[in-house]
Formats: C-alpha cells, sequence, structure tokens
C-alpha cells in the first residue's frame, strides 16, 4: 500500500492566513474550523453508520470556533478582511479530500486535527491573557479528541480500505 502524504495546512492555508491581520488571525481559524464542521458532516451521510461519532466531531469542530470567537475580540471595521480570503481558504482545504476514498480523507483529517491542535498550541504559547490561553488549551483538547476518535474510527475499518 503507498503511503498517504499529508499536507502541512499550515503551510498549505498561509497564502490566505496571511492576508487576515495578525490579532484577527485566530478569528479566521474560527471561520476555518467551521469548514471542517461542514466536512465532517458530509462524512456522516457518507457513513451513516457512523455518523453519531463523525457528527460529535463536527459538533467539537463548531464549539472550537465558538470558543476562539469569544475569546478573541473582532472590531467590526475589520469583518470585510477576515472574510475575504476564506472562499479561497476553504476551496484549498477541500480540495485536499477531493481525490481520495472516504477513508484517506479521514485519515488526513485525524492529521489535520493534530496539526490544528498544535496551531492552537503555538498561539496559547505567546498569548498573555491566562484565560485566552485556558481557552486555546480547551480548543487543542477538543482537536485531540476528535483525531483519536477519527484514529479508532479508521483502525476498526483497516480491512474496508482497498490495498494498492
Amino acid at each position: 500500500m503507498s503511503e498517504l502524504v499529508i499536507p502541512r495546512f499550515g503551510e498549505l492555508l498561509s497564502p490566505y492566513i496571511s492576508q487576515v491581520p495578525p490579532e484577527i488571525t485566530p478569528r479566521f481559524l474560527a471561520l476555518l474550523e467551521r469548514g471542517a464542521a461542514s466536512r465532517y458532516r458530509g462524512w456522516a451521510e457518507m457513513l451513516p453508520e457512523h455518523a453519531e461519532g463523525l457528527m460529535k466531531c463536527s459538533e467539537a469542530e463548531d464549539e472550537i470556533a465558538n470558543r476562539i470567537e469569544g475569546a478573541f475580540y473582532l472590531d467590526e471595521s475589520l469583518r470585510e478582511k477576515l472574510e475575504a480570503p476564506l472562499p479561497g481558504a476553504l476551496d484549498t482545504y477541500y480540495e485536499v479530500f477531493a481525490q481520495f476514498s472516504v477513508w484517506d480523507q479521514l485519515r488526513i483529517q485525524a492529521n489535520a486535527e493534530r496539526q490544528g491542535a498544535g496551531a492552537w498550541q503555538r498561539i496559547a504559547g505567546t498569548h498573555p491573557d491566562p484565560q485566552v490561553i485556558e481557552v486555546l488549551n480547551s480548543c487543542s483538547a477538543l482537536e485531540l479528541e476528535s483525531a483519536d476518535y477519527m484514529d479508532a474510527l479508521i483502525e476498526a475499518h483497516a480491512p474496508d480500505r482497498v490495498s494498492n
């Protein structure tokens, strides 16, 4: 079986993230979390026998976005700068998965969750507010819970995967 190449999502999405003012970058990442929540809902439809767990992952993505939006103020005058690069970023994110089977898509997403956990940790490592750091750490934990769920789901269904 050939090894699945997992993209570095931070690098892949950096052309879009860099368009957002640094002070609202976490809010942009929250919007990307909502995009991931949508992906999970799609996978739940594709794999109805696993819909409950996949929907919990979707809810976790939305919860991460809610927590970040609550922790990071958005000056409404920056909303256009926040939202302008979002369509391109989401298209780029979704395009990563297009060529793969649903199980390989889930493998990529499990890794993306771990990358997301690391991103929240990096932001926490430079943030001065202990309350915001706590929120960031809780978001990282939610990312890891979803990654662990997906890894277990993939492992349980390894025979369903087609070998190359």
